[in-house]
């Protein structure tokens, strides 16, 4: 496949193209309420906090970061820890590639195997793109919070969305695996594997 792409785990070495990524979005956009770009080493420092428990992958399309996705924590109380946020991000060539679907197809993946039962997706309003492709994979809106962000000389509201993981909520799940103690697993090259497709050009 000429066009193909992968999905594979962040690299330290990656994070100056995660930040040309991200740059924008805090300088241009309130997709983000980051307001100060982070230096490469704090974002580096970022990524190798997340990868401690939680995946950063990015899409690879010819030697390029295209576009990356993350789960993150949700709050820090202990009774919060099987929940994670998600986010993702792509390089605005090559959006409405599919390339959004394909990371966060991978990252739900891995956080069903780690044992997370509630994925949140916080999406600044309006921001029909997000707010469809987390939809596509079963996200259900739970609230709005309106005004409830000030950036770029306005309010914005902010919605968010719920995947439900784990269909038995009677019992008490495992505590959730830190992704740093299953990232070489089989199971997890595997997905990554599956994950190559090919670039809608």
């Amino acid at each position: 496949m000429e066009n193909k792409c992968c999905i594979r785990i962040a690299k330290l070495e990656d994070a100056p193209e995660i930040l040309e990524i991200y740059k924008p979005f805090i300088t241009d956009t309130a997709v983000t309420f980051e307001e100060e770009v982070p230096t490469v080493e704090e974002l580096k420092n970022r990524i190798e906090a997340i990868l401690l428990q939680d995946p950063f992958l990015v899409c690879e399309y010819k030697g390029q970061v295209v576009g990356y996705a993350y789960a993150s924590s949700y709050r820090s109380r202990a009774a919060y820890r099987w929940n994670r946020e998600t986010s993702v991000y792509i390089h605005p060539q090559f959006r409405r590639k599919n390339i959004a679907r394909h990371l966060y197809n991978t990252l739900i993946g891995i956080a069903k195997m780690q044992g997370y039962v509630q994925l949140y997706g916080v999406i600044t309003l309006p921001n029909p793109g997000s707010v469809a492709l987390h939809e596509a994979f079963g996200f259900k809106q739970l609230t709005v919070y309106h005004k409830v962000g000030f950036k770029l000389e306005r309010w914005h509201d902010v919605g968010w969305w719920m995947l439900t993981l784990e269909d038995n909520l009677l019992k008490k799940p495992a505590d959730p695996i830190p992704f740093s103690s299953i990232r070489k697993k089989d199971q997890i090259a595997l997905l990554l594997e599956e994950s190559w497709f090919e670039l809608e050009i």
